[in-house]
């Protein structure tokens, strides 16, 4: 499956927003420093993030991110038990855009072209 061609509409600049208010929400507030430390133990490396996905679930928060460019990281943290390791699975681009909608073909894409830009940009 080849990636979304992006065209600039309404609603990738709406994502566009989306994006960059989770990519400085996951590494300056409180309420994400747990998920921050956990990404961070496993990519050390890691420049920039995006929240492509969140599901609040009873016990749990389970989070979709785009680590740099081209790693999706699944991590599901308890809610209530910073004991209680967190279950993570990691992905590549191409595993994680199977059966995946319309919609968040999109949010990828535009999370992809934020992490492009934003690497371009350090190494410049």
């Amino acid at each position: 499956m080849k990636n979304v061609k992006l065209i600039g509409s309404k609603t990738e600049q709406d994502i566009r927003k989306q994006l960059v208010k989770s990519n400085e929400l996951l590494f300056k507030s409180e309420e994400n420093k747990r998920l921050l430390e956990v990404i961070r133990s496993l990519y050390p490396e890691m420049k920039v993030a995006y929240i492509i996905d969140w599901i609040p679930e009873q016990g749990e928060d389970i989070y979709k991110l785009l680590i740099n460019e081209n790693i999706i990281l699944e991590i599901e943290l308890d809610r209530y038990n910073a004991e209680i390791d967190p279950i993570i699975e990691s992905k590549s681009i191409t595993q994680y855009l199977q059966g995946l909608s319309k919609q968040k073909q999109i949010k990828l894409g535009v999370a992809r072209d934020l992490a492009n830009k934003y690497l371009d940009n350090m190494n410049s």
